[in-house]
């Protein structure tokens, strides 16, 4: 399913500190490990991600460090902050709250998630 562009935008740095949270990445695992994780159902092309994660960073909420893996190449593995992991905690609040909303709109009664 394809969602539009503002739909994503609004959840995609809650995500991409949600994967974070769980250890350190550079960008394109951290791609991959969304679409896994998300079963396909949301991905960030690199024209979305990097310049979300350049923002994340300028925030504070993100750290960046390049760093050389056995092959001599260059990655930039990127981490959650304290900042960042406070900011996530607050956002994951307020998506439940309104997915709960969305989902008494919908009928479907007080149902949370799994």
């Amino acid at each position: 399913m394809k969602f539009e562009r503002e739909l994503l935008k609004g959840v995609a740095p809650v995500v991409v500190l949600e994967i974070l949270s769980r250890g350190r990445m550079y960008g394109y695992e951290l791609s991959e490990a969304l679409e896994q994780r998300s079963k396909g159902i949301l991905s960030l092309g690199r024209g979305t991600l990097y310049p979300l994660l350049y923002n994340l960073e300028a925030k504070g909420l993100i750290a960046a460090e390049w760093e050389e893996n056995e092959h001599a190449r260059k990655r930039r593995y990127y981490s959650i902050t304290s900042k960042g992991k406070d900011e996530l905690a607050g956002k994951k609040e307020q998506w439940m709250a309104l997915q709960e909303g969305v989902n008494l709109v919908f009928g479907l009664g007080g149902l949370s998630p799994a």
